[in-house]
Parts: C-alpha cells; structure tokens; sequence
C-alpha cells in the first residue's frame, strides 16, 4: 500500500485548552490535513463515531470524560477501535507515558509538543511522507 496525500487524512485533536487545539491545527492545517477539534472526551467519541478519522491526537487530563476514558469508548466502537489514538499531555513522567500506553494508546506525545516527534507519529501513523513540520 502506497502512501496517501495528507488532504485525504483527516485528524481528531482533542483537548480542553482552545490555544492548545489552535497551535496543532495551524500546524496540521499548514501541513495540507483536514482537522477536527473537540474539546472534551465525549466531544470526541461522537465526532470520531460520525467522522472516523485516521488518527486521534487526545490530552489526557480533560473535563466531562478525560482522555482515558475517551480511549475505552472509542475501543468498544467497530467501525473506530483501531484508530490509533496518540496520548498528548503535559504530565511528562514515565509513569504517565507508561500508563498511557498500557490501556491501549498508541503512542504518548508530551507538551510543550516535540514537532519532530509529531513528525515521525503523522509519517508513522499515516504512512506519508511529512517531514516538513520543522
């Protein structure tokens, strides 16, 4: 399977903190994907359910449901579980980034956001060729 233009993907960034959404959706946006925002964890599971995207970027410390319980509802969902879901908080320990990956996240992004690693994960997670954040 060959690689997919960036406009065809379409990612979920879900945080409390509008300035937070803002920063990744500029920088998304600029990169050519279409971005989704929500700003709680059932905010999210609604929008993924209805829009399914290819991939989910979720702070973990949110209001109404936080992000690890945002996690367990997108997984129990068919048409969404294997969406990978990428844990993005500013709780930078080892604890966190191992009880984040434990329940089933993909992969851990801490803030203030590394935009190399958010590099790698885009090319990873959906097999283009990003290497254009910096």
């Amino acid at each position: 399977m060959g690689q997919r233009d960036k406009s065809s993907h379409v990612i979920l960034v879900v945080d409390d903190q509008e300035s937070n959404r803002d920063l990744l959706n500029a920088i998304l946006t600029s990169q050519g994907y279409r971005v989704i925002e929500a700003s709680n964890g059932l905010e999210a599971v609604k929008l993924a359910t209805r829009e399914r995207p290819d991939l989910v970027i979720m702070d973990l410390s949110m209001p109404v449901i936080d992000g690890f319980g945002a996690l367990r509802l997108l997984r129990e969902v068919p048409h969404i579980r294997d969406v990978p879901v990428v844990a993005c908080t500013a709780h930078d320990t080892s604890t966190h980034k191992h009880q984040a990956l434990r329940v089933g996240f993909s992969d851990f992004l801490s803030k203030p956001i590394d935009f190399r690693k958010l590099d790698v994960l885009l090319n990873h997670f959906l097999k283009t060729d990003s290497h254009t954040l910096l």
